[in-house]
């Protein structure tokens, strides 16, 4: 065991400093990287030296961008982005924060440019998201409009997936897909979803893409706070360790809809850092790859990044912080995404919690009814908002 974690180690340390650049970051800001990164195994796939897929693979032309332009160059524009590629999905879940959106969807054409555009600005990865993304059926030229110098990851039910269609994304230059899976029962688990076949659905498409593909392949689950409470998160990730996934891509239902502005249903803080020591923990024993976002993104680490790092297009064009917030600042078949972008970042400076679970009754305020707070609302709202203090990375980052 010690000369594994030793190989991981040197392996680890290599990635990074095949990035001569990386010499030029902060000592404290690369020690504080080099310890946060040590907590996961490297994998190598198809070539892809992967932590989690929440980075770009650490030998990749994404990842030598995010060390030259945003932790040397410290560029103003978003590291990561995800895009809504169509807001039809087959599926019903009961904490969607997309499905009453409406509006002029994006075509193709339009996908490409904003996806350029991000880039430009400095993001490295890309999620692409819906509805059910693989509903679109320009997903393989999308993708491979990309190019090589920014990670790719596929948000998914698996409704529609055909074995061509997996080679076609990882020729096309797909890196990570992610599965929706939120419980090991199938009856639980297509209830939440408001599909029948949703589990089985989802199980085939982990198969597909595992015997066909190089892909990372993860599943993405929303785990309810009774999940938590009743200890059956452990229950569900020996499930996801015996269906051989890489990775357990793990959040807890948001308040980004009124059935969920609730305390009751809502995690703890005390919650948020069990399922923080339970990734801990699991990649410790090298079974599976454990990435709760609120890990990522918490105080120990990196923090909420919403609006600051982080940007949402929807389906439509609407610009957002992130997926979980039901707020928009211009629409990106209107007005320039870069000009949207920086008018919302001046807004939203990073911080040590959840945006979405900490603001959230001020949405209740600013909805009225709709599906989105509007862009004049949105503005009207942020007044409202107070920021806490900035999270580890970012004290290290901007102090």
């Amino acid at each position: 065991m010690r000369k594994k974690k030793k190989a991981t180690f040197l392996q680890l340390l290599r990635s990074l400093f095949s990035n001569y650049c990386i010499l030029k970051v902060k000592p404290s800001l690369s020690l504080f990287l080099l310890r946060y990164m040590r907590k996961f195994k490297v994998r190598n796939l198809g070539g892809n030296l992967i932590l989690h897929s929440h980075l770009p693979p650490l030998n990749s032309n994404a990842y030598t961008r995010f060390v030259k332009e945003h932790l040397v160059g410290r560029t103003d524009g978003p590291s990561h982005a995800q895009i809504g590629l169509t807001n039809a999905c087959p599926q019903n879940c009961q904490y969607c924060y997309n499905k009453n959106r409406r509006g002029t969807l994006m075509d193709t054409e339009t996908i490409i440019r904003l996806i350029q555009d991000l880039k430009q600005m400095g993001a490295v990865w890309l999620g692409f998201t819906g509805g059910e993304p693989l509903l679109n059926k320009d997903l393989v030229r999308i993708t491979e409009s990309a190019g090589n110098d920014v990670a790719l990851k596929l948000f998914t039910t698996g409704c529609t997936l055909t074995r061509e269609l997996a080679k076609d994304l990882q020729k096309a230059g797909l890196q990570y897909v992610s599965i929706s899976l939120d419980h090991w029962e199938e009856k639980t688990h297509d209830e939440s979803r408001g599909f029948p076949g949703a589990f089985q659905t989802a199980l085939r498409a982990i198969g597909l893409f595992k015997e066909t593909t190089e892909l990372h392949v993860s599943v993405s689950s929303v785990l309810s706070r009774e999940m938590i409470h009743n200890g059956q998160v452990e229950e569900f990730l020996q499930f996801l360790i015996d269906l051989d996934v890489h990775e357990a891509w793990l959040s807890e239902t948001k308040p980004s809809i009124g059935a969920y502005w609730n305390t009751h249903v809502l995690i703890t803080e005390g919650d948020r850092k069990y399922l923080y020591d339970l990734q801990d923990r699991y990649n410790r024993e090298n079974k599976i790859t454990v990435n709760y976002l609120g890990h990522f993104e918490g105080k120990e680490n990196f923090g909420c990044n919403a609006g600051h790092k982080m940007v949402y297009v929807d389906a439509f064009g609407e610009m957002s912080p992130c997926v979980f917030t039901p707020m928009t600042f211009g629409n990106v078949q209107e007005a320039p995404v870069r000009v949207l972008f920086s008018r919302m970042k001046q807004l939203f400076p990073s911080e040590e919690s959840c945006f979405i679970h900490k603001n959230y009754p001020l949405f209740q305020k600013y909805m009225h009814g709709a599906s989105i707070v509007t862009q004049e609302d949105s503005y009207a709202m942020m007044r409202e908002v107070r920021f806490g203090p900035l999270a580890r990375f970012s004290q290290l980052y901007y102090g």
